[in-house]
């Protein structure tokens, strides 16, 4: 699966060298010289990861940090680079919600190892998972089928999701559940599960020549069952 990673970096020549290592490391790069245009890409491109330098022209780094973070409520991984070396530079960086910092001047392999790392610890955040013409896009948070965006709620959302990252597994309700309100602070009858299994069930029109359902276990839970592999 192609990961897709935003460099944010207004020095051509670093910028280029970072493209052409993340390229060799098997990613898909997008580029942004300036916050505006970062922001831009941000949206279009949809990146699982963001290398972002602090000092960048008309938005700075910072900003673009916070407008991911706070205004968006993204989650995507950042790591900021950037020349600023006080140690009170870094803390801010952290605390703006970076999960990294990396200071000038850097090794391009170090940068795509701790990349990876982070990336690891993320799971499937970056992924696009497909089975047939049904597709989620973790990232975006949005479930295709075809040329349909799923209109899910939240709840359907994450059911669904929970279920196609492990298919042909059974979960049970509770599972479910715990997928739904991990911390308890709701109190959710099992049976609310078949309720939300039923209306994706509605909203995914599957029919006989599909190739994937949700499949009912009894007395356990649900599974996404698929006939072929995900690409």
């Amino acid at each position: 699966m192609s990961k897709t990673i935003l460099i944010v970096e207004d020095d051509l020549m670093l910028l280029n060298l970072m493209t052409i290592y993340f390229k060799k490391a098997g990613f898909q790069v997008v580029t942004a010289v300036s916050g505006t245009e970062a922001i831009d890409m941000f949206h279009q491109a949809a990146p699982c990861f963001i290398i972002l330098d602090l000092m960048i022209p008309d938005r700075s780094g910072e900003e673009v940090c916070q407008y991911i973070r706070e205004t968006h409520q993204s989650e995507v991984p950042i790591i900021i680079v950037t020349a600023k070396i006080h140690e009170q530079e870094r803390i801010k960086g952290l605390n703006m919600g970076a999960d990294d910092y990396v200071t000038k001047p850097f090794s391009p392999d170090e940068l795509v190892a701790r990349v990876e790392t982070v990336l690891r610890r993320a799971g499937h955040f970056c992924q696009k998972v497909q089975f047939g013409d049904l597709v989620l896009k973790p990232r975006k948070h949005e479930i295709w089928k075809g040329t349909r965006k799923l209109q899910l709620t939240s709840s359907e959302f994450a059911i669904l999701k929970e279920l196609m990252l492990h298919p042909n597994q059974v979960l049970s309700r509770e599972q479910l559940v715990q997928t739904l309100y991990p911390l308890h602070e709701k109190e959710v009858f099992e049976r609310t599960i078949d309720v939300h299994v039923k209306n994706i069930r509605e909203k995914i029109s599957l029919g006989d020549d599909s190739l994937f359902g949700l499949q009912t276990v009894r007395g356990v839970g649900y599974k996404f069952v698929h006939k072929e592999k995900p690409f």
